[in-house]
């Protein structure tokens, strides 16, 4: 049976207790998923050598597993719904893990693109399930524990990169994705953790919400009517729910989301190569990531304590398009940093803007669909993203290798971030106004058909 909580089973999610374990796996998932696409880039200078192909071939590599993970969204959700979050996070990480221990033998740059899309589809497996077991475990503290789930990939990051360098220096590149090959098979240990919340203790959460009031405390009574509701509804419920799509608030939030992804992970994903070719011993430069991940690591959750503020969250996406536009500016800000004094100081401003949208992205999401809505909208979501992931790495790396200049994509990921901040600070604003008038009206009808008449 799928993981399906309903909206007015929210209320009761536990809000710690195993949730914590939860979080836990959550983390880890969250790490692997968004730190190996851009930790894998300390190959990419071994691998270029021995293939004889470009920075747009091999920004490639990252990108298709960023794009898989995305465009396995939809697919996600209908066997999250059909099987069960557990079973599918299992075989995710068998999957993750499969394609890079192969993509330790291939012997082109094809070859490499297949094992991507193989571990693509692993990981995306193992993050969408583990985002919905979250959300179903809490929510008063939802914020915080997004912040906290969201800080695996920080983490991670600062743990890969500099790994990833010293297996390059210890096995050489093919050694290296077989160890971390390896390493994902800690995905299925996190699969393990995620049980499910028992199906009668949500039956009795939203029996005793529905029926506190309607039923008398007869025995038996309460439980064989909450028994046939609740199953009426598990079994009315879709696999895939387009019907979010109507949600104009969700369709602001995707048009912004497809152009963040644009530029989001560009300067991560190309930015070890860019200090190497400015004479940034090999170390030094995988040592980037790192400083992005160790103020990531503060960054996302604090973010996510200030977003669970009483006077934050309900104004929640203008905080986000505000983490939006600061990472913009950052790039921008930063694109003629050439030495690594200046590198860092850019690492250090694109850590902490970076970890504001990690931490927000997916507590904006559920505030705009709720609970209930979350796995169909989230799957729609990534299926979109899927598609700017798939342009913006390999983009970039095309200007790098047309105009041998770094500093163009540094404007374009930030001129993309901007965009998308502006986007969603005006299509939030109409969509709150608009509704705030559509709930007045409604208000006003409702007062004029119960006054008395004259």
């Amino acid at each position: 049976m799928g993981i399906i909580v309903d909206e007015r089973v929210k209320d009761g999610a536990p809000d710690g207790g195993w949730g914590w374990i939860v979080l836990l796996g959550c983390f880890v998932i969250t790490g692997f998923s968004y730190a190996l696409p851009k930790a894998i880039s300390v190959y990419f200078k071994a691998i270029m050598k021995e293939f004889v192909c470009g920075y747009s071939d091999t920004a490639w590599i990252s990108s298709i597993i960023l794009a898989v993970l995305y465009g396995s969204g939809p697919v996600c959700s209908i066997m999250v719904n059909r099987f069960g979050c557990r079973p599918v996070m299992l075989v995710g990480g068998l999957l993750a893990s499969g394609g890079m221990i192969i993509a330790s033998f291939t012997e082109n740059i094809i070859q490499l693109y297949l094992t991507a899309v193989i571990t693509g589809l692993g990981l995306a497996l193992n993050f969408q399930p583990s985002l919905i077991m979250l959300g179903s475990y809490f929510d008063k503290r939802r914020p915080l524990a997004n912040g906290l789930a969201a800080a695996g990939s920080p983490v991670f990051l600062s743990v890969l990169s500099p790994l990833g360098q010293m297996l390059l220096d210890e096995y050489g590149w093919r050694g290296g994705l077989f160890i971390t090959g390896g390493l994902l098979l800690n995905c299925c240990t996190c699969a393990a953790v995620m049980r499910p919340l028992k199906r009668k203790e949500r039956k009795a959460i939203a029996c005793s919400q529905e029926l506190k009031e309607m039923l008398p405390p007869e025995a038996g009574q309460e439980n064989i009517i909450c028994e046939n509701n609740i199953d009426k509804k598990l079994t009315k419920n879709k696999l895939l729910d387009f019907s979010v799509l109507w949600n104009r608030g969700l369709i602001i939030y995707i048009i912004a989301k497809f152009i963040v992804v644009l530029g989001l992970f560009v300067p991560t994903i190309l930015l070890v190569n860019y200090a190497k070719d400015q004479g940034v011993p090999e170390r030094d430069a995988a040592f980037l990531l790192s400083i992005i991940g160790f103020v990531d690591i503060f960054a996302r959750p604090t973010c996510g304590m200030l977003a669970g503020l009483k006077w934050i969250r309900p104004k929640m996406s203008y905080f986000f398009s505000l983490a939006l536009i600061f990472n913009g500016l950052t790039d921008v800000c930063s694109a003629k940093s050439t030495d690594y004094k200046g590198l860092v100081i850019f690492c250090m401003f694109f850590g902490l803007s970076y970890g504001m949208v990690g931490a927000l992205q997916f507590e904006v999401l559920m505030g705009i669909v709720g609970t209930s809505s979350f796995s169909s909208a989230l799957g729609l979501v990534l299926l979109i993203e899927a598609l700017a992931v798939l342009i913006g790495p390999p983009s970039a790396g095309y200007l790098v290798d047309k105009y041998k200049n770094y500093e163009l994509i540094f404007y374009m990921a930030g001129g993309e971030l901007i965009t998308a901040g502006i986007w969603l600070t005006l299509g939030s604003f109409c969509f709150i106004n608009q509704k705030k008038h559509k709930d007045s009206q409604q208000k006003h009808q409702a007062d004029v058909a119960i006054s008395p008449k004259r």
